[in-house]
């Protein structure tokens, strides 16, 4: 079983910062460049700076830019900048927000903790669901290596049907927090210290029931692999160490019965040419039920996906000659999607990446590449390329959700899902709580 304990966080002082909210960022992998220069330029010491360092023209070397985030945190703690807690405990989270592009608003509640480190595999307590790079790997190692700390939290999903830890954190979200910001998206993050003083041992029992089963990652699968070469080395040189901190990593716990948002991400098609285009056409309905739907219709649709149960075989096509409605014929796949157990073969992304393979010849190495196949997470940033053909777009494939459950389920049979598969959202913000390696 997973093992979870409640830690001392480093966290910013407002008393020295000023306005919290000028200080967080979100996390690295969702950070474009423009956004970066705007948290640079919003506070001298905003979390951006040791999440996602930026090279500098004086850099002799790739990684001192890594030094330098290690230099700033040792400066950052010295002049009380950043503050380590002095009892240890879990630190209740609270995420209140809309879908995109809709007015339903939902509210989610998780807890901050370590969790102990362990390899993937048969018998692990620690499941994936996703494939990962080896380039953003490599860049979170070097930033762990350089530093020993989390600044930003793998988000793991746990399973409580008592339903406990939810009446837990829903009875804490109702005492004044540690912190209350709103980020650039209208979301609004509010955070808890909850120690073992009192009656109960209110972090332990929260950390019992994570614990009680697997733990699945949802989003930081790139942080995680990372955490486990990091700690595989730290053991080579520290091997006499008893539990050390470093087999520990940062990570936030959803319980996967709340509803989630789990956005989809767009696939555009480039480069079809007319015959391309043509095999298309000819091809979808041996697949699916094809038919013409309104393009503005069809987009608002799917840019409000993130309210759709999704997992149903539906799709939305935009080209330049209209827009459809596809339904998937599960019967006719049979045989197209040949690898992995009957979870990751039924979901929605794995029929969209047979049909690019059967129908147009796009298959996993292409999409790989990365030339024939783009991505977006606005439907209307999707079909607004293939209306303009920019780059070579020629169809743009909608999708809707992937659900919790065929996630969980995925992860159980010990697949993996085609990249891009998930997007949860809201992401947690990075500077709430910072996990370093030391006790």
């Amino acid at each position: 079983m997973p093992q979870i304990r409640p830690f001392r966080a480093i966290r910013f002082d407002p008393e020295v910062t000023g306005d919290l909210g000028a200080v967080v960022a979100p996390p690295y992998d969702v950070i474009g460049a423009d956004l970066h220069r705007d948290l640079l330029a919003r506070h001298p010491k905003n979390a951006v700076r040791l999440d996602l360092p930026a090279a500098e023209p004086q850099d002799a070397d790739p990684d001192d830019k890594y030094r330098r985030v290690a230099r700033t945190l040792a400066a950052w703690r010295s002049d009380g900048t950043l503050r380590k807690d002095p009892r240890p405990g879990v630190y209740v989270y609270e995420q209140t927000y809309r879908i995109p592009h809709t007015d339903v608003e939902r509210t989610q509640r998780g807890f901050f903790a370590r969790l102990r480190i362990e390899p993937f595999g048969p018998g692990s307590g620690v499941l994936p669901h996703e494939r990962t790079l080896s380039g953003p790997k490599e860049d979170r190692y070097r930033l762990l290596r350089a530093t020993g700390i989390n600044t930003s939290p793998v988000v793991g999903l746990y399973e409580d049907p008592s339903r406990r830890a939810a009446a837990m954190l829903a009875e804490v979200a109702g005492q004044p927090p540690l912190a209350d910001v709103t980020d650039d998206d209208g979301v609004r993050h509010r955070l808890w210290l909850v120690t073992d003083e009192g009656d109960g041992a209110p972090a332990t029992t929260l950390a019992g029931i994570a614990g009680a089963g697997p733990v699945y990652i949802a989003d930081g699968h790139h942080r995680y692999e990372t955490a486990v070469r990091y700690r595989d080395e730290r053991r080579m040189t520290r091997s006499c160490e008893e539990d050390p901190a470093f087999d520990y990593l940062l990570m936030l716990f959803l319980d996967a019965a709340d509803e989630l948002t789990v956005l989809p991400t767009h696939r555009v098609v480039r480069g079809l040419a007319p015959d391309g285009l043509a095999r298309l056409r000819d091809g979808l309905p041996s697949l699916f039920d094809v038919t013409a739907a309104d393009p503005a219709a069809l987009v608002a649709r799917y840019e409000a996906a993130g309210e759709l149960a999704g997992g149903e075989g539906r799709f939305g096509l935009v080209t330049r000659d209209g827009a459809f409605e596809l339904r998937a014929r599960r019967d006719a796949f049979a045989g197209l999607i040949a690898a992995g157990g009957e979870a990751v073969r039924g979901l929605d992304v794995s029929l969209l990446s047979a049909t690019l393979d059967h129908v147009l010849g796009i298959d996993a190495a292409a999409v790989a590449g990365g030339e024939r196949i783009s991505y977006a997470k606005s439907a209307a940033d999707a079909a607004a390329l293939v209306e303009r053909g920019e780059g070579g777009a020629d169809a743009a494939f909608l999708l809707e959700p992937t659900p919790v459950a065929s996630i969980l389920a995925v992860s159980r049979d010990g697949d993996v899902m085609p990249q891009k598969s998930t997007y949860f959202y809201p992401k947690a913000l990075t500077g709430l709580v910072l996990n370093p390696h030391e006790w």
